[in-house]
C-alpha cells in the first residue's frame, strides 16, 4: 500500500506535488498555532475563574462571620459549603438554601480537610457527578471555619470548543485556498520549465539526419524569476550549440559528398582517356607500328595528369588531418628568393605574360616549408596566366608589415596581381573551393582540375597564414600573408 501511494505521488505533476507539500507544511503550522492559541485561551479563562472565585470568597466571608452561613445573592450554578474544622474533622454546616450544595459533597469535604491540614488556600478541578467539571477553592473564613466554593467550567469548555471549531473551519478553508491558489501560482511559475520540456520533446521528434537538420524550436522568454531565466538562457545556449554543431556537420557532409562527386568526375575523364589510348596503343602495335609511340606518349601524359590530380587530393587530405600528420617540413628560408625563383619559372613557361617582380634587397627570412610555399606561388602565378588572355601583365610583390607594439612579430606579404578581366562577384567567395572553376566551359587541359587555389589556401593555413582575394574589372589581386618570427642575436629562431 505504501509503495502504491509513493508511485502515485511520483506520477503527480511537479506543481501538484509542491502544492501538496506546501499544504502539509501549512497544516503542521496551523496545528501548532491552533494548539498554542487554544492552550493560551484555556489557561487565560482558568486564571480568570480562579480570580473570580477568590474575589467572591472574599466578599462572602463577612456574611459567614455575621450569620454563620452564606446568605444573600449567589452566582448561578455555583456551590457553597461551610465547614467547621476546629477539631480537625470537617463538619458541614446546614446551608441557607439546599441548592447551594451538590448531590455529592465528598469532593468538597475532601478539599476542606486538605485545607485544614495545610492551612493554605487550595484550588482543584474535579468532576461532580451529574454536574460536570467544577473548579473548587477552599479558604479559611475565620479560625476553625472553612469555605469551599465551586464554579462550573462549562462556560470555559464551551468557549474553548467554539474557538477550536472556528480554528478548524478557518484553517481548513485557508488550507484549501492555499492548495488551490498555490497550485495555480506554482503552475504559472513552472510554466517556463514545462515549455522547455515541450521544446526538448519537440527536439527528440526532429529528424537530425537530414541535410536541413537545424532545430526550429527555442524556449520562449517570459516571467519566471531569475532562476528560471538563467535556466532558459542556458537551455537556449545549449540549443544554439547543438544547432551550430549540426550546421557544421551538415556542411561537412555536403562538402564531402560534393568533393567525392567532383573527384569521381575529375578522375573519370583521365581514366577513360587512359583506357582509350591503351586500346589505340594495342591496335597500333598490331596494325600501325608508326602510330604506337604517339599513342604511348598520350597515354603517359594522361597518367601523369591523373597522378598530379591524385597528389593534390592526397595533399589536401593530409592538410585536413594536420592534427594527426603534418605534410610540412619547415626550415629557415628567404621568401624573396622563393618569389624570384617562381618568377623565373613563370617567365620560362609563360613567355606570353609579361611579369614584374618587386622585392626588396633585404632577405625576408621565415620559418616555412620552401617547397610548399613555392608550390603556392606557382599556383597563384599559373592561375593568373590560365585565366587571362595572352599579353596580360602580371606583377608579384614582396613586402613586410610591422604591427604596432614593441617586440611584435611582423608579417611577410606577397601580392600577385594581374590586369585581366577580373573575377565575377558571384564567384569570388568560391574560388578557393575544391574543383570549382570560374569558367565552367573551360577545358581541363587548359583550366586545370580546380584544386590549385584550394591547395594554396590549405598550405598557407598550415603555415599559420592567410590568403585573400580582391578583384574588379582590370585588376585581380591575391594577397598572401605569412607570420614573420623574430630572430635572436645568434640567428636562431625564437
Amino acid at each position: 500500500m505504501t509503495g502504491r501511494l509513493k508511485r502515485f505521488y511520483h506520477r503527480m505533476p511537479l506543481g501538484t506535488r509542491l502544492a501538496l507539500g506546501l499544504g502539509v507544511l501549512s497544516l503542521v503550522v496551523f496545528a501548532v498555532v491552533g494548539t498554542a492559541l487554544t492552550t493560551y485561551m484555556r489557561d487565560y479563562l482558568s486564571a480568570q475563574l480562579n480570580d473570580q472565585l477568590k474575589l467572591a470568597q472574599g466578599a462572602q466571608s463577612k456574611s459567614i462571620a455575621d450569620h454563620g452561613t452564606l446568605q444573600g445573592k449567589k452566582y448561578y450554578r455555583w456551590y457553597y459549603a461551610v465547614y467547621d474544622v476546629s477539631d480537625g474533622t470537617p463538619a458541614l454546616r446546614k446551608p441557607e438554601d439546599p441548592g447551594d450544595l451538590p448531590q455529592d459533597v465528598d469532593d468538597l469535604t475532601s478539599l476542606a480537610r486538605a485545607q485544614a491540614a495545610t492551612d493554605t488556600e487550595i484550588i482543584r478541578t474535579v468532576h461532580l457527578n451529574g454536574d460536570g467539571q467544577y473548579r473548587l477553592r477552599a479558604c479559611e473564613v475565620e479560625p476553625g471555619v472553612v469555605l469551599v466554593s465551586g464554579a462550573p467550567m462549562q462556560d470555559i469548555e464551551d468557549t474553548v470548543g467554539q474557538l477550536i471549531t472556528i480554528q478548524v473551519v478557518t484553517f481548513a478553508l485557508a488550507l484549501l485556498a492555499l492548495v488551490v491558489f498555490g497550485r495555480s501560482l506554482l503552475r504559472r511559475g513552472l510554466k517556463p520549465i514545462g515549455d522547455m520540456a515541450h521544446t526538448a520533446r519537440d527536439i527528440t521528434s526532429h529528424d537530425l539526419t537530414t541535410d536541413s537538420a537545424r532545430l526550429p524550436v527555442r524556449a520562449d522568454g517570459g516571467k519566471g524569476g531569475p532562476e528560471v531565466e538563467e535556466l532558459r538562457t542556458a537551455f537556449n545556449r545549449m540549443l544554439e550549440h547543438i544547432d551550430d554543431a549540426l550546421a557544421v556537420r551538415t556542411e561537412a557532409e555536403q562538402r564531402l559528398r560534393r568533393f567525392v562527386a567532383d573527384a569521381s568526375h575529375e578522375l573519370r575523364t583521365p581514366l577513360m582517356s587512359v583506357r582509350g589510348y591503351a586500346d589505340l596503343f594495342q591496335y597500333a602495335a598490331a596494325n600501325e607500328p608508326e602510330e604506337r609511340d604517339r599513342h604511348l606518349a598520350r597515354l603517359r601524359a594522361e597518367a601523369a595528369r591523373m597522378g598530379i590530380l591524385l597528389d593534390d587530393l592526397l595533399l589536401l587530405a593530409r592538410l585536413d588531418a594536420a592534427d594527426v600528420e603534418t605534410p610540412l617540413r619547415p626550415e629557415d628560408a628567404d621568401l624573396a628568393e622563393l618569389v624570384r625563383q617562381a618568377a623565373d619559372a613563370f617567365r620560362a613557361g609563360r613567355p606570353d605574360h609579361p611579369l614584374t617582380v618587386t622585392a626588396g634587397s633585404d632577405p625576408a627570412r621565415l620559418r616555412i616549408d620552401p617547397l610548399r610555399i613555392r608550390q603556392v606561388l606557382d599556383n597563384l602565378l599559373t592561375n593568373a596566366a590560365v585565366h587571362t588572355p595572352a599579353g596580360t601583365k602580371v606583377a608579384i610583390e614582396v613586402t613586410t608589415e610591422q604591427p604596432a607594439g614593441e617586440g611584435a612579430d611582423g608579417t611577410a606579404v606577397v601580392r600577385v596581381t594581374d590586369s585581366g578581366p577580373g573575377i565575377p562577384a558571384a564567384d569570388r567567395d568560391r574560388v578557393f573551393d575544391r574543383f570549382y572553376r570560374v569558367d565552367k566551359a573551360r577545358s581541363r587541359d587548359r583550366g586545370g582540375s580546380g584544386l590549385g587555389l584550394a591547395v594554396a589556401r590549405s598550405l598557407v593555413a598550415a603555415h599559420g597564414g592567410t590568403i585573400d582575394l580582391t578583384s574588379e574589372p582590370g585588376s585581380t589581386t591575391f594577397v598572401l600573408r605569412l607570420p614573420k618570427r623574430a630572430r635572436t642575436a645568434t640567428g636562431e629562431l625564437t
